[in-house]
């Protein structure tokens, strides 16, 4: 008889779970996903592209419903858990009785923060998290509405790029000298900055949000330098906070993430956690990538197989604001490192190799990333890289040609 495995969320890290799952122990769990959303697993990076008008929102779901089913998967979306009973193996869900488990696991993500200054409770701020938000959004652009964005990452960026093409007026604020701060160095950030105001978004820098203004609602930020933007709505995408309440509540070790160790276990038994609610080794990676790896971890471990997880390289390798991005390794360059850049601003072209005792440790691209994921696999590796020094900078097929002849 399979074994009771319930997922608590269900959203990219869920869905590879159960993905990694069937390949590695079909038939050997009975597995339920539990989700709040009303809608079936999508892909959270391509919600810019629907907010734009690129995609439609159906098309973003990562399965439709017939391979949630083939693998004998029952979905409960729309479902809010409201409390795990780690004794009883029960979980406990709004409206509804309990259901039991015998591994549990916690996808259940991260909320977008929202500044904690006066106004921020005014009618007309939002966030831009989940497909709902977009909902919202897309009524707020087609009124050509002025809309200031709060933050300057990947989500505020993808936040503005989307509203800015569906049609608002946007001014983009960030607290930071530079976008990106966390991905990029200044030269790409700066170049980034350039390309982003190519399409009609206004960026403002070292912009600290001091209050929101109006009656019932909003209708201007205010700057901490006193400047003052007037705005028919604000969207917050500052940065975002791991969903760790239910695990706390459960008595489930928490500091900023739900703690766990080299399986992915929780310091309950058989409750596991991956993803952006997750704190591994002090870190909460909030990216995709991170999560697929511990979903195959988990996966293997729960199948019975040895497999440990020792940390992700970060790595981003996005389109921002329809500006192609990528960034990996210590691109900033540690004392002792050396760098390699060719920058070509008239043709939106950045890129920038960090190398280390004969090793490629860092790498920024902006504009064209065709050559990403060889340079991530290159850090990954560790591959020793004198033999291509030279022509790495050109790409792939050049560096290798030329080691090979």
């Amino acid at each position: 008889m399979s074994e009771p495995l319930v997922i608590v969320g269900n959203g990219m890290a869920a869905a590879r779970l159960v993905d990694e799952l069937a390949k590695a122990a079909l038939g050997r769990y009975a597995i339920a996903v539990i989700g709040d959303e009303p809608r079936l697993a999508y892909n959270r990076v391509l919600l810019s592209s629907v907010l734009a008008g690129e995609t439609a929102s159906h098309d973003i779901e990562l399965r439709p419903a017939s391979w949630w089913r083939d693998r004998g998967v029952t979905l409960k979306y729309g479902c809010l858990v409201t409390e795990i009973d780690a004794g009883r193996r029960e979980l406990k869900i709004a409206n509804e009785e309990s259901i039991s488990y015998s591994k549990l696991v916690l996808a259940t993500g991260s909320t977008p923060l929202r500044l904690n200054v006066p106004g921020a409770g005014l009618d007309g701020v939002h966030t831009f998290r989940d497909s709902r938000d977009v909902d919202l959004l897309l009524t707020l652009a087609a009124g050509k509405k002025r809309v200031v964005v709060v933050g300057g990452g990947l989500l505020g960026l993808e936040a503005a790029y989307g509203l800015a093409k569906a049609g608002a007026r946007v001014t983009l604020i960030h607290l930071m000298d530079r976008l990106m701060e966390r991905q990029l160095d200044a030269p790409a950030a700066e170049l980034l900055k350039t390309l982003v105001e190519r399409k009609g978004i206004k960026i403002l820098l070292n912009a600290n949000t001091a209050a929101l203004h109006g009656e019932t609602r909003v209708e201007a930020i205010e700057l901490a330098d006193g400047r003052r933007i007037d705005a028919d709505a604000v969207i917050f995408a500052a940065g975002i906070r791991p969903n760790t309440a239910l695990a706390k509540e459960a008595g489930i070790a928490v500091n900023r993430g739900i703690v766990v160790d080299d399986v992915m276990q929780t310091g309950a038994p058989d409750i596991f956690a991956l993803g952006e609610c997750a704190e591994h080794r002090g870190i909460c990676y909030g990216l995709v990538e991170p999560a697929y790896e511990q979903a195959r971890v988990l996966a293997q471990h729960l199948a019975g197989a040895a497999a440990f997880y020792g940390g992700s390289v970060l790595s981003t390798n996005l389109k921002v604001s329809g500006v192609s991005v990528f960034s990996a390794g210590d691109f900033m360059g540690a004392q002792g490192c050396e760098a390699i850049v060719l920058s070509d601003i008239r043709h939106g072209t950045y890129k920038k190799l960090v190398i280390s005792e004969g090793r490629l440790t860092g790498a920024v691209l902006v504009g064209d990333t065709g050559d990403a994921l060889w340079y991530l696999e290159l850090i990954r590796c560790r591959q020793p890289i004198a033999k291509i020094r030279s022509l790495m900078m050109f790409g792939r097929s050049l560096a290798i040609r030329s080691e090979a002849a």
